[in-house]
């Protein structure tokens, strides 16, 4: 399945007693607020689909999950360290003075001149701005997030529209 249409919320780190628990770190803001009733796990590259019997918020970082199926510590311990993922139309909207730069990960960027680039795939943060990272033609590709970059943020269809200098992508492209 492709993670276009999905976002990350965490993964599993444990397994607990002998009945498939399995204790889950949440690095997603906010995910102890989504009605989850299905999952998707990173099995080798691909996102398979599984019904939550049960999840509990036990912290702010963390929940311990049944997964219909997985009732035993064998079944449970083949899907620790495994990313856990959830369709994007679950994924919490957030009031327009919430929305902050970082949020722009997972959104598809679009330059004006070039056309899609692709997913942002990552924010990295530096004490003078926010740099975006896009997987373009085979490359990842760095750009600042400023006032001179971005031109539009399309939050419904997850779109940010950036005109980028000019011979910026030549550069990874070499």
């Amino acid at each position: 399945m492709d993670r276009e249409g999905y976002f990350r919320i965490g993964t599993v780190l444990k397994t607990k007693g002998l009945k498939g628990e399995m204790q889950l770190y949440m690095d997603f803001d906010g995910v102890e607020n989504i009605k989850i009733t299905s999952v998707f796990l990173d099995i080798a590259g691909k996102l398979v689909p599984f019904f939550v019997e049960s999840i509990k918020h036990n912290q702010k970082n963390s929940a311990y999950l049944y997964l219909e199926d997985i009732d035993t510590i064998e079944k449970a311990a083949m899907l620790v360290r495994k990313d856990i993922y959830l369709p994007n139309k679950a994924k919490p909207k957030k009031r327009k003075e919430e929305f902050t730069l970082k949020d722009l990960k997972g959104f598809i960027a679009v330059d004006i001149y070039e056309g899609k680039l692709g997913e942002i795939i990552d924010i990295h943060e530096f004490p003078q701005q926010l740099i975006a990272a896009v997987n373009y033609k085979g490359n990842e590709v760095l750009f600042p997030l400023n006032e001179s970059i971005i031109q539009g943020i399309d939050r419904v269809k997850n779109i940010v529209t950036v005109d980028l200098p000019e011979g910026l992508l030549d550069i990874y492209m070499e």
